[in-house]
């Protein structure tokens, strides 16, 4: 199971996410570094985690406030060939997706900039003809079910036939939590899913969380607040095999 660093970006700095409510977020203040800077926090969490995937949370765009397309574009030059940034951005549909991939393309700097993976999520999604675009595009969607006090959000997470290859199980409530990995959650998607790669988010605190999730069979779990805590080290996650 691989672990993915998360980034959540507001009003240009990386902030601490907690039970996905927004108006509580602040500022991230992190033992890897000491600011909220967005590169400096990736760099961070990268070199914590030994990553080549890096979650980032555009929650400007997501709360119709603006997306972060410089701090976006200095993410994709700072980390680099051969390195995935999977990014939700709040997209509605397909073109509004591609028209801000596009726009971070063009401010990047680096000849060999990260690649961007759009993540669909279905909070804020409201044409799921959008993944089957994305792609025949070749964007290699991916698309979070997201759920907040036990109820799905958006459109309807039963129907698993316009699912893609790669799913989240988002969780809002156990994200900056401390409660550990909603496993019935993930569960009850994993045995929609058949052979799609599923990966979990939020609730991790330590490296027994970690081998739960391991064990309910997720591809790769979202965590956060256990890196910057220090609960969660390098250490940790190579000694489980994660």
């Amino acid at each position: 199971m691989q672990v993915i660093p998360v980034l959540d970006l507001l009003d240009g700095q990386a902030v601490r996410a907690v039970r996905g409510e927004r108006s509580r977020y602040r500022p991230i203040q992190s033992s890897l570094c000491a600011t909220s800077d967005p590169v400096a926090i990736a760099r961070a969490l990268v070199a914590a985690t030994g990553a080549r995937t890096l979650y980032v949370a555009d929650l400007g765009a997501i709360l119709s406030r603006g997306a972060h397309e410089h701090a976006l574009a200095a993410l994709c030059d700072a980390l680099g060939d051969g390195f995935r940034i999977w990014l939700d951005a709040g997209f509605t549909a397909f073109s509004p997706m591609r028209a801000l991939v596009e726009r971070i393309a063009q401010l990047t700097r680096s000849a060999s900039p990260a690649a961007i993976v759009p993540v669909f999520g279905t909070e804020t999604l409201v044409d799921i003809g959008a993944i089957a675009e994305a792609s025949a595009c070749g964007f290699e969607p991916i698309l979070s079910l997201d759920y907040r006090a036990g109820r799905a959000l958006g459109s309807t997470h039963a129907e698993s036939g316009w699912w893609p290859s790669r799913v989240i199980v988002m969780t809002l409530d156990h994200v900056g939590a401390y409660a550990g990995p909603d496993l019935d959650t993930f569960a009850a998607v994993r045995a929609l899913a058949g052979a799609r790669e599923v990966i979990g988010a939020g609730g991790i605190r330590h490296d027994s969380d970690l081998a739960l999730a391991a064990g309910s069979g997720a591809f790769a779990w979202l965590v956060a607040s256990a890196i910057h805590d220090g609960t969660l080290g390098h250490g940790d996650v190579h000694r489980g095999g994660f």
